[in-house]
């Protein structure tokens, strides 16, 4: 069973959030059926995760402000277990967990309102489990009932996203741990994939983007990944124009680039891993040119990631190199768009890079937590967007620090026009690493993929 001490650690803090006469409650992520008689693959909750260690279904937390843990679970039921598999049970989760207390899930709707009363806070997370609302509100009125015995009942209900995404922000020594694991997986489930694009189309075999999915998850299962963290983006030629291509039945033909956009899932934390590579091993001219850009974009990317730069900061270094190549490389006409700074101006580049850099990374790919720095948010500035005309309303971004760990994933999406040179036509390429924020700068965690054209041509080679 999963050590409960950071468990144990992370609840504290909470409670400490919640204020004395405050409690949250926090479910697990529902079961849900995906045909007759067969459910998709349960995945837990990631909030009541972060508080518990605990993987089975049907399960809630519910948590004290003065620190007292209370979990519900299924009960011990050795029938069902023949066919579900083992369950802990309330008996036994107190000592493994950590919890204070117990109950069989079928006592939630007694036990709960009993936790409720005489409470001045109800913290949950809103917007996150359909119908949660309706349980807090059923809940809230059996306490209502019981005024007229002198049961006071919560008046406040909060948000409870707020303090557990804080906390989730920063990830622990442990996190890091796990997500390094993860990213190593995940860079040897891309290797892997290159290799394979390589030596099947030299062995003249017919290779399709299929293929190269199904290596990435052996690799990931054979790394004991329990699975991948996201639908596996592997995307041939054009199909690497669609920013959210899911790996299909296209060929995988000589002479085109191939986009892997993928990462396995390790113990709850995720990985997220993109590579452009030639699916021959060798880039042509114009693939070359395009990939050493986006690339140049990256590494001024990662320079500008730091403790104390800001979460936009990575974005507008991109943007920069982004904007001047694609004038050098006469996709964009100077005559037309003018100088690099009026392409930034006018977003000009936007028909090629539609996206953002960085989104931040950890339980969830798209991990939760504010890209606004806290205390900050009411100094806004209004602009005009150039391209569609919109006001849009900005707020200072979110100050890096030590431990924060977000991705950085410039790219460049060539989609065939007119006013564009024909040999750049079709070309997707996207390069996406995973960094921990440090003090002197950044840590890439998934550079156990190589990077560099030079060394992707090596790898391919082999």
């Amino acid at each position: 069973m999963t050590n409960s001490t950071p468990y144990a650690e992370r609840r504290a803090r909470l409670a400490a959030e919640l204020g004395p006469h405050g409690v949250a409650i926090v479910p697990t992520a529902p079961e849900r059926q995906r045909n007759r008689d067969s459910d998709f693959l349960f995945r837990h909750d990631s909030y009541f995760y972060y508080l518990t260690g605990f993987t089975e279904p049907n399960a809630w937390l519910v948590l004290e402000g003065n620190g007292r843990s209370t979990l519900f679970c299924a009960p011990k039921d050795l029938e069902r277990e023949i066919w579900d598999g083992y369950r802990l049970g309330p008996e036994a989760a107190p000592e493994a967990l950590g919890v204070d207390a117990a109950w069989s899930v079928f006592e939630l709707d007694k036990q709960v309102p009993r936790l409720l009363e005489n409470r001045t806070t109800v913290w949950y997370n809103f917007a996150t489990h359909k119908g949660l609302e309706t349980r807090v509100d059923e809940w809230l009125a059996v306490v209502r009932g019981r005024v007229r015995q002198g049961a006071i009942c919560p008046q406040e209900q909060r948000d409870l996203c707020g303090p557990l995404d804080e906390m989730r922000l920063i990830k622990d020594a442990h996190e890091l741990d796990v997500m390094r694991k993860a990213s190593s997986i995940s860079a040897r489930a891309h290797v892997r994939a290159m290799q394979t694009s390589a030596r099947m189309l030299r062995e003249g075999r017919e290779v399709r983007e299929y293929h190269l999915d199904a290596e990435l998850l052996h690799e990931f299962r054979l790394g004991g990944s329990q699975y991948p963290a996201y639908g596996s983006i592997v995307a041939a030629g054009a199909n690497a124009c669609v920013l959210h291509y899911r790996a299909d039945v296209a060929p995988v033909r000589d002479g085109e680039l191939v986009l892997i956009d993928a990462g396995c899932e390790l113990d709850s934390y995720a990985s997220d891993i993109t590579r452009t590579f030639p699916a021959n091993g060798r880039f042509t001219g114009p693939q070359r040119a395009l990939y050493d850009l986006v690339l140049a974009s990256q590494d001024a990317a990662v320079a500008a990631t730091r403790a104390g730069a800001r979460f936009n900061d990575p974005h507008e270094a991109t943007v920069k190199v982004l904007a001047q190549g694609l004038l050098d490389l006469k996709i964009l006409d100077a005559g037309k768009v003018g100088s690099a700074e009026d392409v930034i101006a006018q977003r000009a580049y936007f028909p090629f890079y539609m996206h953002r850099t960085s989104h931040w990374l950890g339980m969830d790919v798209h991990d939760c937590g504010s890209y606004v720095e806290p205390g900050e948010a009411d100094q806004t500035a209004e602009r005009r967007d150039p391209l569609s005309g919109e006001l849009v309303v900005n707020r200072p971004s979110r100050i890096l620090r030590p431990g924060m760990v977000l991705t950085i994933e410039p790219g460049l999406y060539v989609r065939p026009t007119e006013d564009v040179p024909e040999e750049f036509w079709n070309l997707g390429i996207r390069i996406e690493d995973d960094a921990v924020v440090t003090d002197g700068g950044c840590e890439l965690i998934t550079r156990g993929v190589p990077v560099k054209a030079d060394e992707i041509e090596a790898l391919m080679r082999g």
